[in-house]
């Protein structure tokens, strides 16, 4: 399916949850649509990009999007937003007051739990928010209910005027399915009606809403005792009755096809007197959630005895395998330990940067340079912190980096006295939640370095454009941001700014050494475009003359996936020293000639793989 060429009613598509969600977003008459990328929610705005008659844009962060949405429901608008679950932790504060005002338009929060964890540091689970902000929390099992949940998710937030939370998990978000689609509804914004009492959330005004959205609650709750959003699915073995929503139902299915299920679609607020009627159907009620024991805990307060976490896992997801040792241990039969499996044996291969990524030469700098504390940040550059580099020492959350580093050159005693820190952040991590941090540093007069690595795109979550790029979520050309003026404005000294190219290492390297050196902010502007996009252009590709090649392994040290040991061997020094050698082969097909992987080849054994002007090496002092 062309996502950018909608299709009639009651046609039949292939979709990904989010593809669905996009679709219904399109089709639920939607004015406005704003996210932050972020694993596993970003296709949901790429698709809906694609569609015409509505307003899209990534937006700095998750918290800017929210707001966007917000005024957009204000006016009258049907919004939307998405962003993966650490996103709600930024859009929070905007999202703890919009429960109070509610909403107008209708107002739509998608938000994709990686359960399981493929790329997030940390797994936590957003149905607690909607118990926090006292929102309603729907939960698709497949891609058709990601599409009919999403349009639901719309008609609930107008009729009970509040945003309403779209919880995803990263197997609805991209496992595919048939979708039966509809055609976009025609939605014209009532328009904004002046009214400070609930749109100016000063205490006067906010203090006489909390009653009305605890009755909003309250109606909710009546709402899911009787929504067909939750429903049961009667089964011929009673002897264990199962409670489940999202994706775990699938799995519940596919394991205890003959079991009673109670599925929960609009989950919060829970239906507690449907469930508790239920319960008294079976012998035993058996809790499956992804991931925290939320619903579990909640039954267990209203009187109804059921089991849970104290059978099943309480991380990942709840599969098969998973579900039929719980209920072995439930039904206390003799649980066999599950049967080691021999891992494949396969080449190591971690996780790695990118050929000729602009972000190799900065980590291997930072790895020749000793006695310096390194803040990390969240992004690809991330994988600093792996083999060979070993260049993070710390790594928390969006924009973490500058606190840390903040919170190390302050804290630091005599055992840190000498050493220098680091931060490291990239371009749209830095506009996301950096800048806050770095005029931090600069007002409390921190000792800091900072690595500002431009890459003119978010590398991690697919090259998707930023303010720093220059272009919008279309690809139009619009403001970009220039980072060295941005940076003079949080407070660094203009002497202080400096912007390299990455691919020249003894550049970096000094000016490493000398900004460290200097006990004041500073930044170092990394300028290179990600290798993924189209502003990279590659130059003449490297080969190794293995005549040539000693085996010294400096080059390895770069961490270039282009590079390839062929041969390992050990050498006994005069002193008697005895080293490992590596001696290598590049992949020609692969190099794009950036030339990170010459300038430490002390026998100049990497060559163009056409005859040119190499490189000068380079010569590290280390210190």
């Amino acid at each position: 399916m062309s996502a950018s060429q909608p299709v009639p009613a009651a046609a039949r598509l292939f979709l990904s949850g989010n593809e669905a969600v996009a679709r219904a977003v399109w089709e639920a008459g939607t004015r406005v649509a704003a996210a932050y990328p972020g694993t596993p929610s970003t296709e949901i705005l790429e698709v809906l990009a694609k569609y015409p008659d509505l307003y899209t844009e990534w937006s700095v962060n998750e918290k800017v999007a929210l707001e966007v949405a917000l005024g957009a429901s204000m006016v009258g608008a049907r919004a939307f937003c998405a962003m993966k679950h650490v996103g709600l932790n930024v859009a929070s504060d905007a999202l703890m007051t919009m429960t109070v005002t509610g909403t107008e338009g209708g107002l739509v929060i998608a938000v994709a739990d990686d359960v399981g964890m493929s790329s997030s540091q940390n797994e936590q689970d957003s149905r607690y928010w909607g118990r926090f902000a006292h929102l309603p929390v729907l939960e698709p099992a497949d891609s058709q209910e990601a599409y009919a949940m999403t349009r639901a998710a719309f008609a609930l937030s107008e009729r009970f005027r509040t945003p309403v939370i779209l919880r995803l998990t990263t197997r609805i978000c991209h496992v595919k399915g048939v979708v039966v689609a509809g055609e976009r509804e025609a939605v014209e914004p009532g328009g904004f009606t002046k009214d400070p009492r609930r749109w100016v959330m000063v205490p006067g005004n906010a203090k006489p809403r909390l009653p009305l959205m605890f009755e909003r609650e309250a109606a909710v709750r009546a709402e899911a005792e009787n929504s067909p959003l939750n429903f049961r699915v009667d089964g011929s073995d009673r002897r264990i009755g199962f409670v489940t929503s999202g994706p775990a139902f699938m799995h519940v299915r596919e394991a205890f096809p003959d079991a009673p299920v109670f599925k929960l679609g609009l989950s919060c607020p829970p239906p507690i007197e449907s469930l508790r009627e239920f319960a008294a159907t079976v012998d035993s009620l058996l809790v499956v959630e992804e991931t925290e024991p939320l619903l579990e805990t909640e039954l267990k307060a209203a009187g109804i005895a059921c089991h849970g976490k104290d059978v099943l896992p309480r991380t990942g997801e709840l599969a098969p395998d998973a579900l039929h040792l719980g209920v072995a241990r439930l039904r206390g039969e003799v649980v066999a330990e599950p049967e080691h499996v021999v891992p494949q044996q396969v080449f190591p291969r971690p996780p790695t940067m990118c050929v000729a990524c602009p972000h190799l030469g900065v980590y291997y700098t930072l790895s020749q340079m000793r006695n310096v504390m390194i803040a990390g940040d969240i992004g690809c550059y991330t994988l600093g912190a792996g083999h060979p580099w070993n260049a993070l020492d710390s790594c928390i959350s969006m924009g973490a980096s500058m606190g840390t580093a903040l919170g190390m050159d302050k804290g630091r005693g005599k055992v840190d006295a000498n050493k220098k820190v680091v931060a490291v952040i990239g371009d749209s991590t830095f506009m996301h939640m950096g800048m806050q941090g770095l005029l931090d540093i600069t007002w409390n007069r921190g000792n800091v370095t900072v690595l500002l690595l431009d890459n003119r795109a978010v590398g991690m979550t697919g090259g998707q454009d930023n303010p720093g790029s220059g272009r919008d979520l279309h690809g139009e050309e619009t403001t970009r941001v220039d980072f060295a003026k941005l940076c003079e404005a949080l407070g660094v000294k203009k002497e202080r700014i400096r912007v390299l190219d990455p691919y020249q290492l003894p550049v970096l390297f000094k000016a490493l050494r000398e900004e460290t050196k200097i006990e004041e902010p500073s930044v170092i502007i990394t300028d290179r475009p990600c290798v993924l996009i189209d502003h990279y252009v590659p130059t003449k590709p490297y080969l190794v003359k293995e005549d040539r090649c000693t085996g010294c392994g400096n080059c390895v040290d770069v961490g270039c996936p282009a590079i390839h040991v062929i041969r390992r061997d050990k050498e006994v020094k005069a002193s008697g020293k005895e080293v490992d050698l590596s001696f290598v082969r590049i992949d020609t097909s692969a190099c794009t000639g950036c030339g990170l992987c010459v300038q430490p080849c002390a026998p100049e054994a990497i060559i163009h793989a056409e005859p040119v002007q190499p490189l000068q090496p380079m010569q590290f002092v280390r210190k």
